[in-house]
């Protein structure tokens, strides 16, 4: 029996030595709340950013967002409640785009347009056909893009892309991945703490006369501003497959779906999809946000099924499990820092790319690669048949 061997893998040595006060990024934020301030603070690790404006239209998130950066930086950063005026603002080379997803697609051409370089949360945007064309703008474009899907820059994942190039689990036909957590128990959405551009806010999608905040608050489960959580985590799911196999655009896909528990709610909770690929193996992710809670480190895997060995990677750790040795991984990595440390490292990435206008690990293409599955899986869901995507044409055919 082959001893187990542990890797722990630096995880500081991953990020590119900062760079020099000269070449510093002023950059404006576009959309200021949990996770934009978060990223915004990632970016603000690299002494060579000056994070210049913030927008945000509800006030409490611009408040607390400008203070973060205020005391990160050891000066404000100005107040924006428009996004237009930062992409007007020619002193400003970078944006973050943390918005709820529905605004993702006009905001990124719109950048695109004012020759931003681009840093956009996932998922990219709403439908195939936003993104065929978000792809050729970026095409169009000299401007650097890099969408917000980190297991692309995490040093664990690009360490089990390592082990399925090497062949080490042989053929690998069916990939399985799922997520566990829980909202259907979640208290009612809190009040409404300050003012709110509500107008703004809904932007393109239908408008609806008066603030809502169980929208506000909770946009991932409503079909106008997104795709369920199916979508919102399976973006991240599926990407963390086409990267460890390497995959291109999928052939198919099918899925199916629970009735929703949470009713006021219009998307499901619990679904399974299964993506189809040219490179002659399945994906298949199963959501179920009725489940019980789980540790953070704990509440996602993805399985890869080969026909001499199975890989095992979560958020924290990697394990590889050889034919006939199944009870002890013959392989374990772990990151040294954690998975918190993967947008820091995505950030970095975005970052160099800007100052040496190589391409990001995470452009366009694979952004709307990662949310096109789970478009498709909505589709088929609702039209309960198998969807076909036609690449060569850029077309959905049900």
């Amino acid at each position: 029996m082959q001893s187990r061997r542990h890797f722990f893998l630096a995880g500081s040595t991953m990020l590119a030595t900062h760079a020099a006060p000269s070449s510093q990024i002023n950059l404006g934020v576009i959309g200021s709340g949990g996770r934009g301030t978060y990223v915004m603070s990632a970016f603000q690790k690299d002494p060579a950013v000056r994070v210049a404006s913030v927008c945000d239209v509800y006030e409490p998130n611009l408040e607390k967002a400008l203070s973060i950066a205020a005391k990160a930086q050891g000066n404000s950063p100005r107040a924006i409640r428009n996004y237009k005026q930062i992409l007007e603002d020619k002193s400003i080379q970078a944006v973050l785009i943390a918005t709820p997803e529905h605004w993702h697609h006009r905001m990124v051409l719109d950048a695109l347009a004012a020759g931003k370089d681009i840093y956009v949360e996932k998922p990219l945007c709403q439908t195939p056909e936003q993104g065929t064309e978000l792809v050729r703008a970026e095409k169009a474009s000299r401007n650097i893009v890099q969408v917000g899907m980190q297991r692309r820059s995490y040093d664990l994942y690009l360490e089990g892309r390592k082990i399925v190039a090497a062949g080490t689990l042989g053929n690998v036909r069916m990939v399985r991945s799922w997520w566990l957590n829980n909202y259907v128990g979640q208290p009612p959405a809190a009040k409404l703490e300050g003012p709110l551009d509500w107008e703004q806010w809904q932007g393109p999608v239908t408008h609806r006369v008066d603030p809502d905040p169980l929208r506000f608050r909770h946009w991932r489960y409503f079909s106008d501003y997104a795709g369920g959580i199916a979508a919102d985590q399976g973006a991240h799911a599926f990407d963390g497959i086409h990267l460890l196999m390497n995959a291109s655009y999928p052939l198919a896909v099918s899925a199916s779906a629970n009735k929703i528990q949470k009713e006021e709610f219009d998307t499901p909770e619990s679904m399974i999809t299964i993506a189809e690929y040219p490179e002659q193996f399945l994906g298949i992710f199963t959501i179920n946000y009725a489940a019980m809670k789980y540790k953070s480190r704990n509440d996602q895997l993805s399985q890869l099924d080969g026909d001499q060995a199975r890989m095992d990677i979560g958020r924290e750790d990697c394990k590889v499990y050889r034919q006939g040795e199944e009870e002890t991984p013959a392989i374990v990595k772990t990151s040294a820092r954690g998975f918190g440390f993967a947008a820091e490292l995505h950030v970095q990435n975005f970052l160099d790319c800007v100052r040496t206008r190589k391409t990001p690990t995470a452009p366009m293409r694979l952004g709307f690669q990662a949310c096109l599955v789970t478009m498709l899986a909505n589709i088929s869901r609702k039209s309960g048949r198998r969807v076909r995507w036609d690449d060569a044409a850029g077309k959905v055919l049900v």
